[in-house]
C-alpha cells in the first residue's frame, strides 16, 4: 500500500535507511545558510529506529556531504501516514525530501503538489534504464517525472522459520498454495497453541490493504476502468467474498489464528517479532523493519511468493514508495534533494562502487543487506546489482528468501487501485473485522456498501464527473 496502511516500511528506504540527528525543521525552510550551502531537510527513519540504523544512515550522509560540499543535509524522522499526511502537505511541515506511496504519487504529481524533476532526474546516467511498469507510478499524466521509486515491493508471506520447524514443517518449503497455507496454519497452531498459525492485518487502511491482495490472487479486482476511463468499484465480486470467507474458516473452524484481530502494521510486526504470529501477509521488503524495529533474527526469517489460483488475470499486488521533493523548493534546492535521492536510492542500484559502499556500511552497521524487492531498473541491471552485493549480504538471508526471488520474476505483478485508494482500504478494514469478530456477518451487504461509499467518492473527481 505503501500502502494504504501506515507506511512503515517507507522509511526504510533504499537499502535500509536510518536516522541521523533529527533537525526538527519543517519542509522548505531550509534553504541557503549562512555559509553559502545548499540546506536541505531529508526524511530518514521512522522514530524508534536503533542506534544501529541512526549510524548507518549518519555514516551515508558524512559520504554525500564529502562528494557534495555545497550541501547540507539534515534528517528528520519520517513516517508517511494516510491520516495524517494530506495535513501535514497542505501545512507546510513536509521535509524536502520524503517519501510516498504509489498509490498517491499520481495524483499528487497531477495535482502540483509535489516538484517537478523531469529535467533533473532524465539528465541521471540511468535515466533510460528505469523499469517502465515501476518508473510510471512516479510520472503525472503528461509523463514528466516527479521523483524516484524505491522499495519496490510485492505482496508475500512472511514465515517464522522456527516455527515450521517445531511444527514438523520443512521451513525450506514454505506454502504455495491457499489451501497449504490453511493446514500449514493449523499444524503451526496445534504444536504452538499460543501462536497465530495465520494472520492478516485489519487496521490502519491495512485490512482493505491484504484483502484487495487476497482478491487480486484469486484472480479478482476491486475497481474496473473502461475504454472511455470510467472507474467502477466493484468489491462485491467472487474472489473478494472468496478471500473473506477463506478467513472465516480459518478463525471460526479451524481456530489457527489467535485471538488479537485488530492488528495494523505495527501491531503485526510487532506479534511477529515477539513470536505471537507464525505466518502473515505483508510487503516482500518488511524484512528490514522487522530487524530495525521487532528485534527479528534474520535466520529465523522466511518469505515466499503469495498463492495464485489458477487463471490468466490471478496476480499479486505491487506497490511501494517515491522518493519526492517539496513542491515549495527553490531551483537550488530541487537540485540538491536530486542529488540525494540520486545518492541514496538510485547509485546503489546502477553503480558497483556505489552499491557495495553502501552494502559495506550497511553490513558493518548491523543493517540488513540484500531485502527483496521488485527492480527499478530493468532486468540486466538488476541482475547485475545482485551479484555486486552477495558477499555483503545479510548471513541466510539470500537462501531464506529465495522461496520468493526465485519465482516472483514470474507472477503478474498488479498495481493496486489507482483511485481513491487509501479510502477504499479504510472502508475495507471493517469488513475484514467483520469477519474475524462475527461468525455469520452479512458479507454481501458489508461489501455493497463499501462500492456505494467509494463509488460516490470517485464520481466526484473532476475527471469522472466529465465523463458522466
Amino acid at each position: 500500500m505503501k500502502s494504504p496502511r501506515k507506511v512503515a516500511i517507507l522509511a526504510a528506504a533504499g537499502v535500509a535507511a536510518a536516522s541521523l540527528a533529527l533537525s526538527g525543521c519543517s519542509a522548505g525552510a531550509a534553504g541557503a545558510n549562512a555559509n553559502g550551502k545548499t540546506e536541505i531537510v531529508v526524511a530518514s527513519l521512522e522514530p524508534g529506529a536503533s542506534a544501529e540504523a541512526l549510524k548507518a544512515f549518519s555514516d551515508q550522509v558524512k559520504t554525500f556531504e564529502k562528494k557534495n560540499p555545497d550541501i547540507l543535509l539534515k534528517g528528520e524522522e519520517y513516517k508517511w501516514t494516510g491520516t495524517t499526511f494530506a495535513a501535514e502537505l497542505a501545512g507546510g511541515t513536509l521535509p524536502d525530501v520524503f517519501g510516498v506511496p504509489f498509490t498517491d504519487s499520481k495524483a499528487l504529481a497531477n495535482n502540483g503538489q509535489l516538484a517537478n524533476l523531469n529535467k533533473l532526474v532524465s539528465a541521471l546516467p540511468y535515466g533510460n534504464k528505469f523499469n517502465k511498469n515501476v518508473i510510471a507510478v512516479a510520472k503525472n499524466d503528461k509523463g514528466d517525472i516527479f521523483g524516484l521509486p524505491y522499495t519496490p515491493y510485492a505482496m508475500a508471506i512472511s514465515y517464522n522459520r522456527a516455527d515450521f520447524t517445531k511444527a514438523g514443517l520443512d521451513p525450506n518449503k514454505p506454502p504455495t498454495t491457499w489451501d497449504e497455507v490453511e493446514a500449514d496454519a493449523i499444524a503451526i497452531h496445534k504444536a504452538l497453541p499460543g501462536v497465530a498459525g495465520y494472520m492478516q492485518m485489519t487496521s490502519g487502511n491495512t485490512g482493505g490493504w491484504e484483502l484487495t491482495s487476497a482478491t487480486y490472487s484469486r484472480g479478482g479486482r476491486m475497481e474496473t476502468t473502461a475504454s472511455n476511463g470510467k472507474v467502477t468499484v466493484k468489491t462485491d465480486n467472487d474472489q473478494t467474498k472468496a478471500a473473506l470467507a477463506y478467513l472465516s474458516k480459518l478463525r471460526w473452524k479451524d481456530n489457527a489464528m489467535g485471538s488479537n484481530f485488530l492488528l495494523d502494521w505495527d501491531g503485526i510486526n510487532q506479534a511477529f517479532g515477539s513470536g505471537k504470529v507464525a505466518m502473515y501477509m505483508s510487503g516482500s521488503d518488511v524484512i528490514t523493519a522487522l530487524v530495525q524495529n521487532d528485534k527479528v533474527d534474520p535466520a529465523n526469517y522466511g518469505v515466499t511468493t503469495i498463492p495464485l489460483e489458477s487463471g490468466p488475470d490471478a496476480g499479486v499486488l505491487g506497490g511501494g514508495n517515491v522518493a519526492v521533493v517539496n513542491v515549495h523548493d527553490t531551483p537550488a534546492q530541487q537540485a540538491a534533494a536530486v542529488k540525494w535521492i540520486d545518492f541514496y536510492y538510485g547509485q546503489p542500484q546502477v553503480s558497483q562502487s556505489a552499491s557495495v559502499t553502501q552494502s559495506k556500511t550497511l553490513q558493518a552497521s548491523k543493517q540488513i543487506v540484500g531485502a527483496p524487492t521488485l527492480p527499478i531498473f530493468d532486468q540486466a541491471t538488476y541482475t547485475q546489482q545482485q551479484s555486486w552485493i552477495k558477499p555483503y549480504a545479510t548471513p541466510g538471508l539470500l537462501a531464506n528468501v529465495a522461496p520468493f526471488t526465485s519465482t516472483i520474476l514470474n507472477d503478474n505483478i498488479v498495481p493496486e487501485p489507482n483511485k481513491h485508494t487509501q479510502d477504499l482500504y479504510g472502508a475495507l478494514d471493517s469488513v475484514v473485522q467483520a469477519v474475524l469478530t462475527q461468525k455469520n456477518p452479512n458479507v454481501d451487504s458489508l461489501l455493497k456498501a463499501v462500492d456505494v461509499k467509494i463509488q460516490a467518492l470517485i464520481d466526484a473527481d473532476p475527471d469522472q464527473a466529465s465523463l458522466k
